[in-house]
């Protein structure tokens, strides 16, 4: 029983430490300091993609561009088709290639206008990620000092709980004491609990037959369930 009571002090001193680690972890300057970091981190993959994608569409353009600029000095071949009609030659096939060349060249200038188009929309998106990369700058900066002193601020608590801690460690098990940890990093909390009745205080499974003559005979047992350790 006087490990059990150890471990509870234990954990009533980790409790105190949990809290501050979770105003920490919960901080707006944290919060701000992670978005801007992340947002950091990502940013020049997102900035080389855009550039990538401007550089093929403008590359896609210019061959548009040309290849409507080959087809407009074709056309030109079609401009003395009336002086050939006074003149008494059919024309009909010439009317028919210079009508096919112009339905090509309009449709040429719709994939150049929806090109266009498509290449100022990714420039516009880059120019504002560009934007956003440099404010966000400064609050990685800003939020960076911030975050640290806040950290500073709850260094000497942290370091007198974690001192007290390592005291009452001496008491315990070390085989315990690592499984206790381990559920702590496994965001398990509390971690010891009496048991109510046959069941867990915590999430109310009920305990199998070992479990119930492990602890009749004084020692702890896990919960099956939630994981917690469980005492009587």
């Amino acid at each position: 029983m006087a490990q059990i009571e150890q471990l509870l002090k234990y954990q009533e001193e980790d409790e105190k430490l949990l809290k501050l680690e979770q105003e920490t972890a919960g901080s707006d300057e944290r919060k701000r300091f992670v978005q801007s970091k992340n947002f950091l981190t990502k940013a020049p993959e997102q900035l080389e993609r855009l550039d990538g994608k401007a550089a093929e569409l403008t590359a896609l353009l210019e061959k548009l561009n040309k290849s409507s600029n080959e087809l407009e000095e074709a056309l030109k071949d079609f401009d003395n088709l009336d002086e050939m009609v006074q003149e008494g030659a059919n024309v009909t096939f010439y009317k028919k290639s210079a009508v096919a060349l112009q339905k090509k060249i309009r449709s040429l200038k719709a994939e150049i206008a929806a090109l266009s188009k498509s290449v100022k929309d990714v420039d516009d998106e880059y120019k504002a990620l560009k934007k956003k990369v440099i404010a966000m700058q400064k609050q990685y900066k800003e939020s960076k000092e911030a975050y640290s002193k806040l950290k500073d601020s709850k260094k000497e608590e942290v370091a007198a709980l974690e001192e007290d801690l390592k005291k009452l460690s001496k008491d315990i098990s070390p085989e315990v004491l690592t499984k206790y940890k381990a559920k702590r990093n496994e965001r398990i909390f509390p971690i010891i609990c009496a048991v109510k009745g046959d069941r867990c205080s915590k999430c109310g499974m009920e305990l199998s037959i070992k479990g119930k003559e492990t602890l009749a005979s004084g020692s702890v047992i896990e919960c099956e369930n939630c994981h917690r350790i469980l005492y009587k």
